[in-house]
């Protein structure tokens, strides 16, 4: 069991499942309804020191376990996982907003970091030289650090930590978990399927809360490294802070993602990919389309298509299965969105599809926005370079190739950029020169698979490795280099 019988969320510590011991909870919120679905604890530093401690007892005995005995629970969570995407799509959707669709897309990408880090025994393999010099031989071994945590955001709340727990605990070290306050059930679920798969007891960690839960990870002394996914703000917090404790990190930022349309694109694909991205789970994703800057001749067309998309778009309730687009997380975040949209309207901008102040039918309490498509934003107003994280897509518009990838380039993010044309040569270009870490051609969303690093730039990336892939190995483990030399006598015996 994971929850009390008044839906109060519990910790997973030491392989066991804890009522915290605060008296300060949250309210989870169903977004389509408003519904307090749940309580999340805001867990005190002392059961993070617990946490932290019953990681530390199990690591001698997990790091000492061969790399291939330690897999085999993953190959057993993602069976489950598989067994179960129903419920844990149905819980995503329940707590997050999003279409039951996008909750089941989002735990096969989180499955496919399960089967990557199954591969760790080829993956930890070190570099080995024989006589670098007369008589010496030199080696290269991976180790794992120990303790290491990681701290999820709201938006992927099954996907995110999955891109950290099975590199961390298939490397050898034990992992600790604190997921958004937010969104904290498909984590509990998670676990418990976790815990089925037969992981020791130690290995995984959980521990629910907010600020102060976050700060006890970041200075805990035996936490070696932190991982992070979120807002920009609060990235740099999260590096600057846990950096000064000597820790290493991977912070995940922000985004303001631009999408580049050229006359010769198909537009008609080009319209629907982009329309997906900028307005797929309600714009929070940070590889979500914010800004499409049409060239030249593509302006018009490009501009009525996405208008018609935007205007059909079913937004309700994510269980409903002819809605396209769910809530966005919080009133809070709609209120939010709604007064940017009003800031860049006082700004000069143009609302041709207008999202605010909307109802859904059954839902009216809900933190429903629609997709808004606003038109004419000056490239160096606050809202051009301000991410909103909701379903709105901001029009740009240039002359030439040239003058679109100057805008794309204007911007302090760097997570992704796309461009959608039928020429390799204006493709090349594209890729050579725009300063992002993920580029699609003629895809909106350009995730990488499991097995690339999730590759983000300037603000919205703090780090030097980042997560999934040979990029998450490497996060996790330390190189210990051995020079070794044996006496003379031993190599008289060949």
């Amino acid at each position: 069991m994971t929850t009390t019988a008044s839906k109060e969320l519990l910790n997973y510590i030491g392989g066991s499942w804890t009522r915290s011991k605060t008296r300060d909870y949250l309210d989870v919120h169903n977004p389509a309804t408003a519904e307090v679905i749940a309580r999340a604890p805001l867990s005190a530093k002392e059961e993070v020191d617990s946490a932290v401690k019953a990681a530390l007892e199990a690591f001698g005995a997990w790091r000492m376990t061969p790399v291939t005995e330690r897999v085999q629970p993953l190959f057993k969570l993602k069976a489950l996982i598989e067994a179960n995407l129903d419920e844990l799509a149905r819980t995503i959707t329940l707590e997050c907003g999003k279409t039951y669709k996008e909750s089941l897309a989002e735990m096969q990408r989180g499955v496919e970091n399960l089967e990557v880090a199954c591969g760790m025994p080829t993956l930890i393999q070190g570099t080995n030289n024989e006589d670098i010099a007369r008589g010496i031989d030199e080696h290269m071994f991976r180790q794992p650090l120990g303790v290491v945590a990681a701290i999820t955001p709201f938006n992927f709340p099954g996907m995110i930590p999955l891109w950290f727990l099975p590199y961390a605990v298939a490397a050898g070290n034990c992992f600790l978990l604190k997921p958004s306050e937010k969104v904290p059930m498909t984590t509990q679920r998670l676990y418990g399927l976790a815990e089925e798969a037969g992981f020791p007891k130690g290995v995984l960690g959980l521990v629910n809360g907010g600020k102060d839960t976050v700060d006890a990870i970041l200075d805990h002394p035996d936490v070696r490294a932190v991982s992070f996914v979120g807002s920009t703000p609060v990235a740099k917090y999260i590096y600057s802070r846990a950096t000064k404790s000597g820790k290493r990190a991977q912070c995940q930022g922000g985004a303001k993602n631009p999408a580049v349309v050229l006359p010769d694109a198909d537009m008609e694909m080009t319209t629907r990919i982009l329309a997906d991205s900028a307005f797929g789970c309600a714009g929070q994703r940070c590889l979500a389309t914010s800004v499409a800057i049409t060239v030249g001749d593509a302006r018009e067309e490009f501009t009525e298509r996405i208008v018609a998309d935007a205007r059909s778009r079913k937004v309700g309730f994510g269980l409903d299965e002819d809605v396209v687009m769910g809530p966005v997380i919080s009133a809070e975040s709609k209120a939010r969105i709604e007064g940017l949209v009003e800031a860049g309207v006082q700004g000069g901008a143009r609302v041709l599809v207008d999202g605010r102040g909307k109802e859904v039918d059954g839902f009216r309490d809900g933190y429903f926005v629609h997709p808004t498509v606003v038109d004419e934003v000056d490239p160096n107003s606050t809202f051009a370079h301000t991410e909103i994280f909701g379903p709105v897509l901001s029009m740009m518009h240039a002359n030439t190739v040239e003058e679109a990838i100057e805008l794309v380039n204007a911007r302090a993010f760097g997570n992704q950029a796309c461009l959608f044309t039928s020429s390799g040569a204006a493709a090349r270009r594209f890729r050579y020169a725009v300063r992002a870490g993920n580029v699609g051609i003629n895809l909106g969303v350009a995730a990488p698979m499991a097995f690339f690093p999730f590759s983000g730039w300037g603000e919205s990336f703090f780090g030097d490795l980042h997560a999934q892939g040979r990029h998450g190995v490497e996060f996790y483990t330390e190189t210990k280099v051995v020079v070794e030399r044996w006496p003379k006598e031993w190599s008289r015996t060949f």
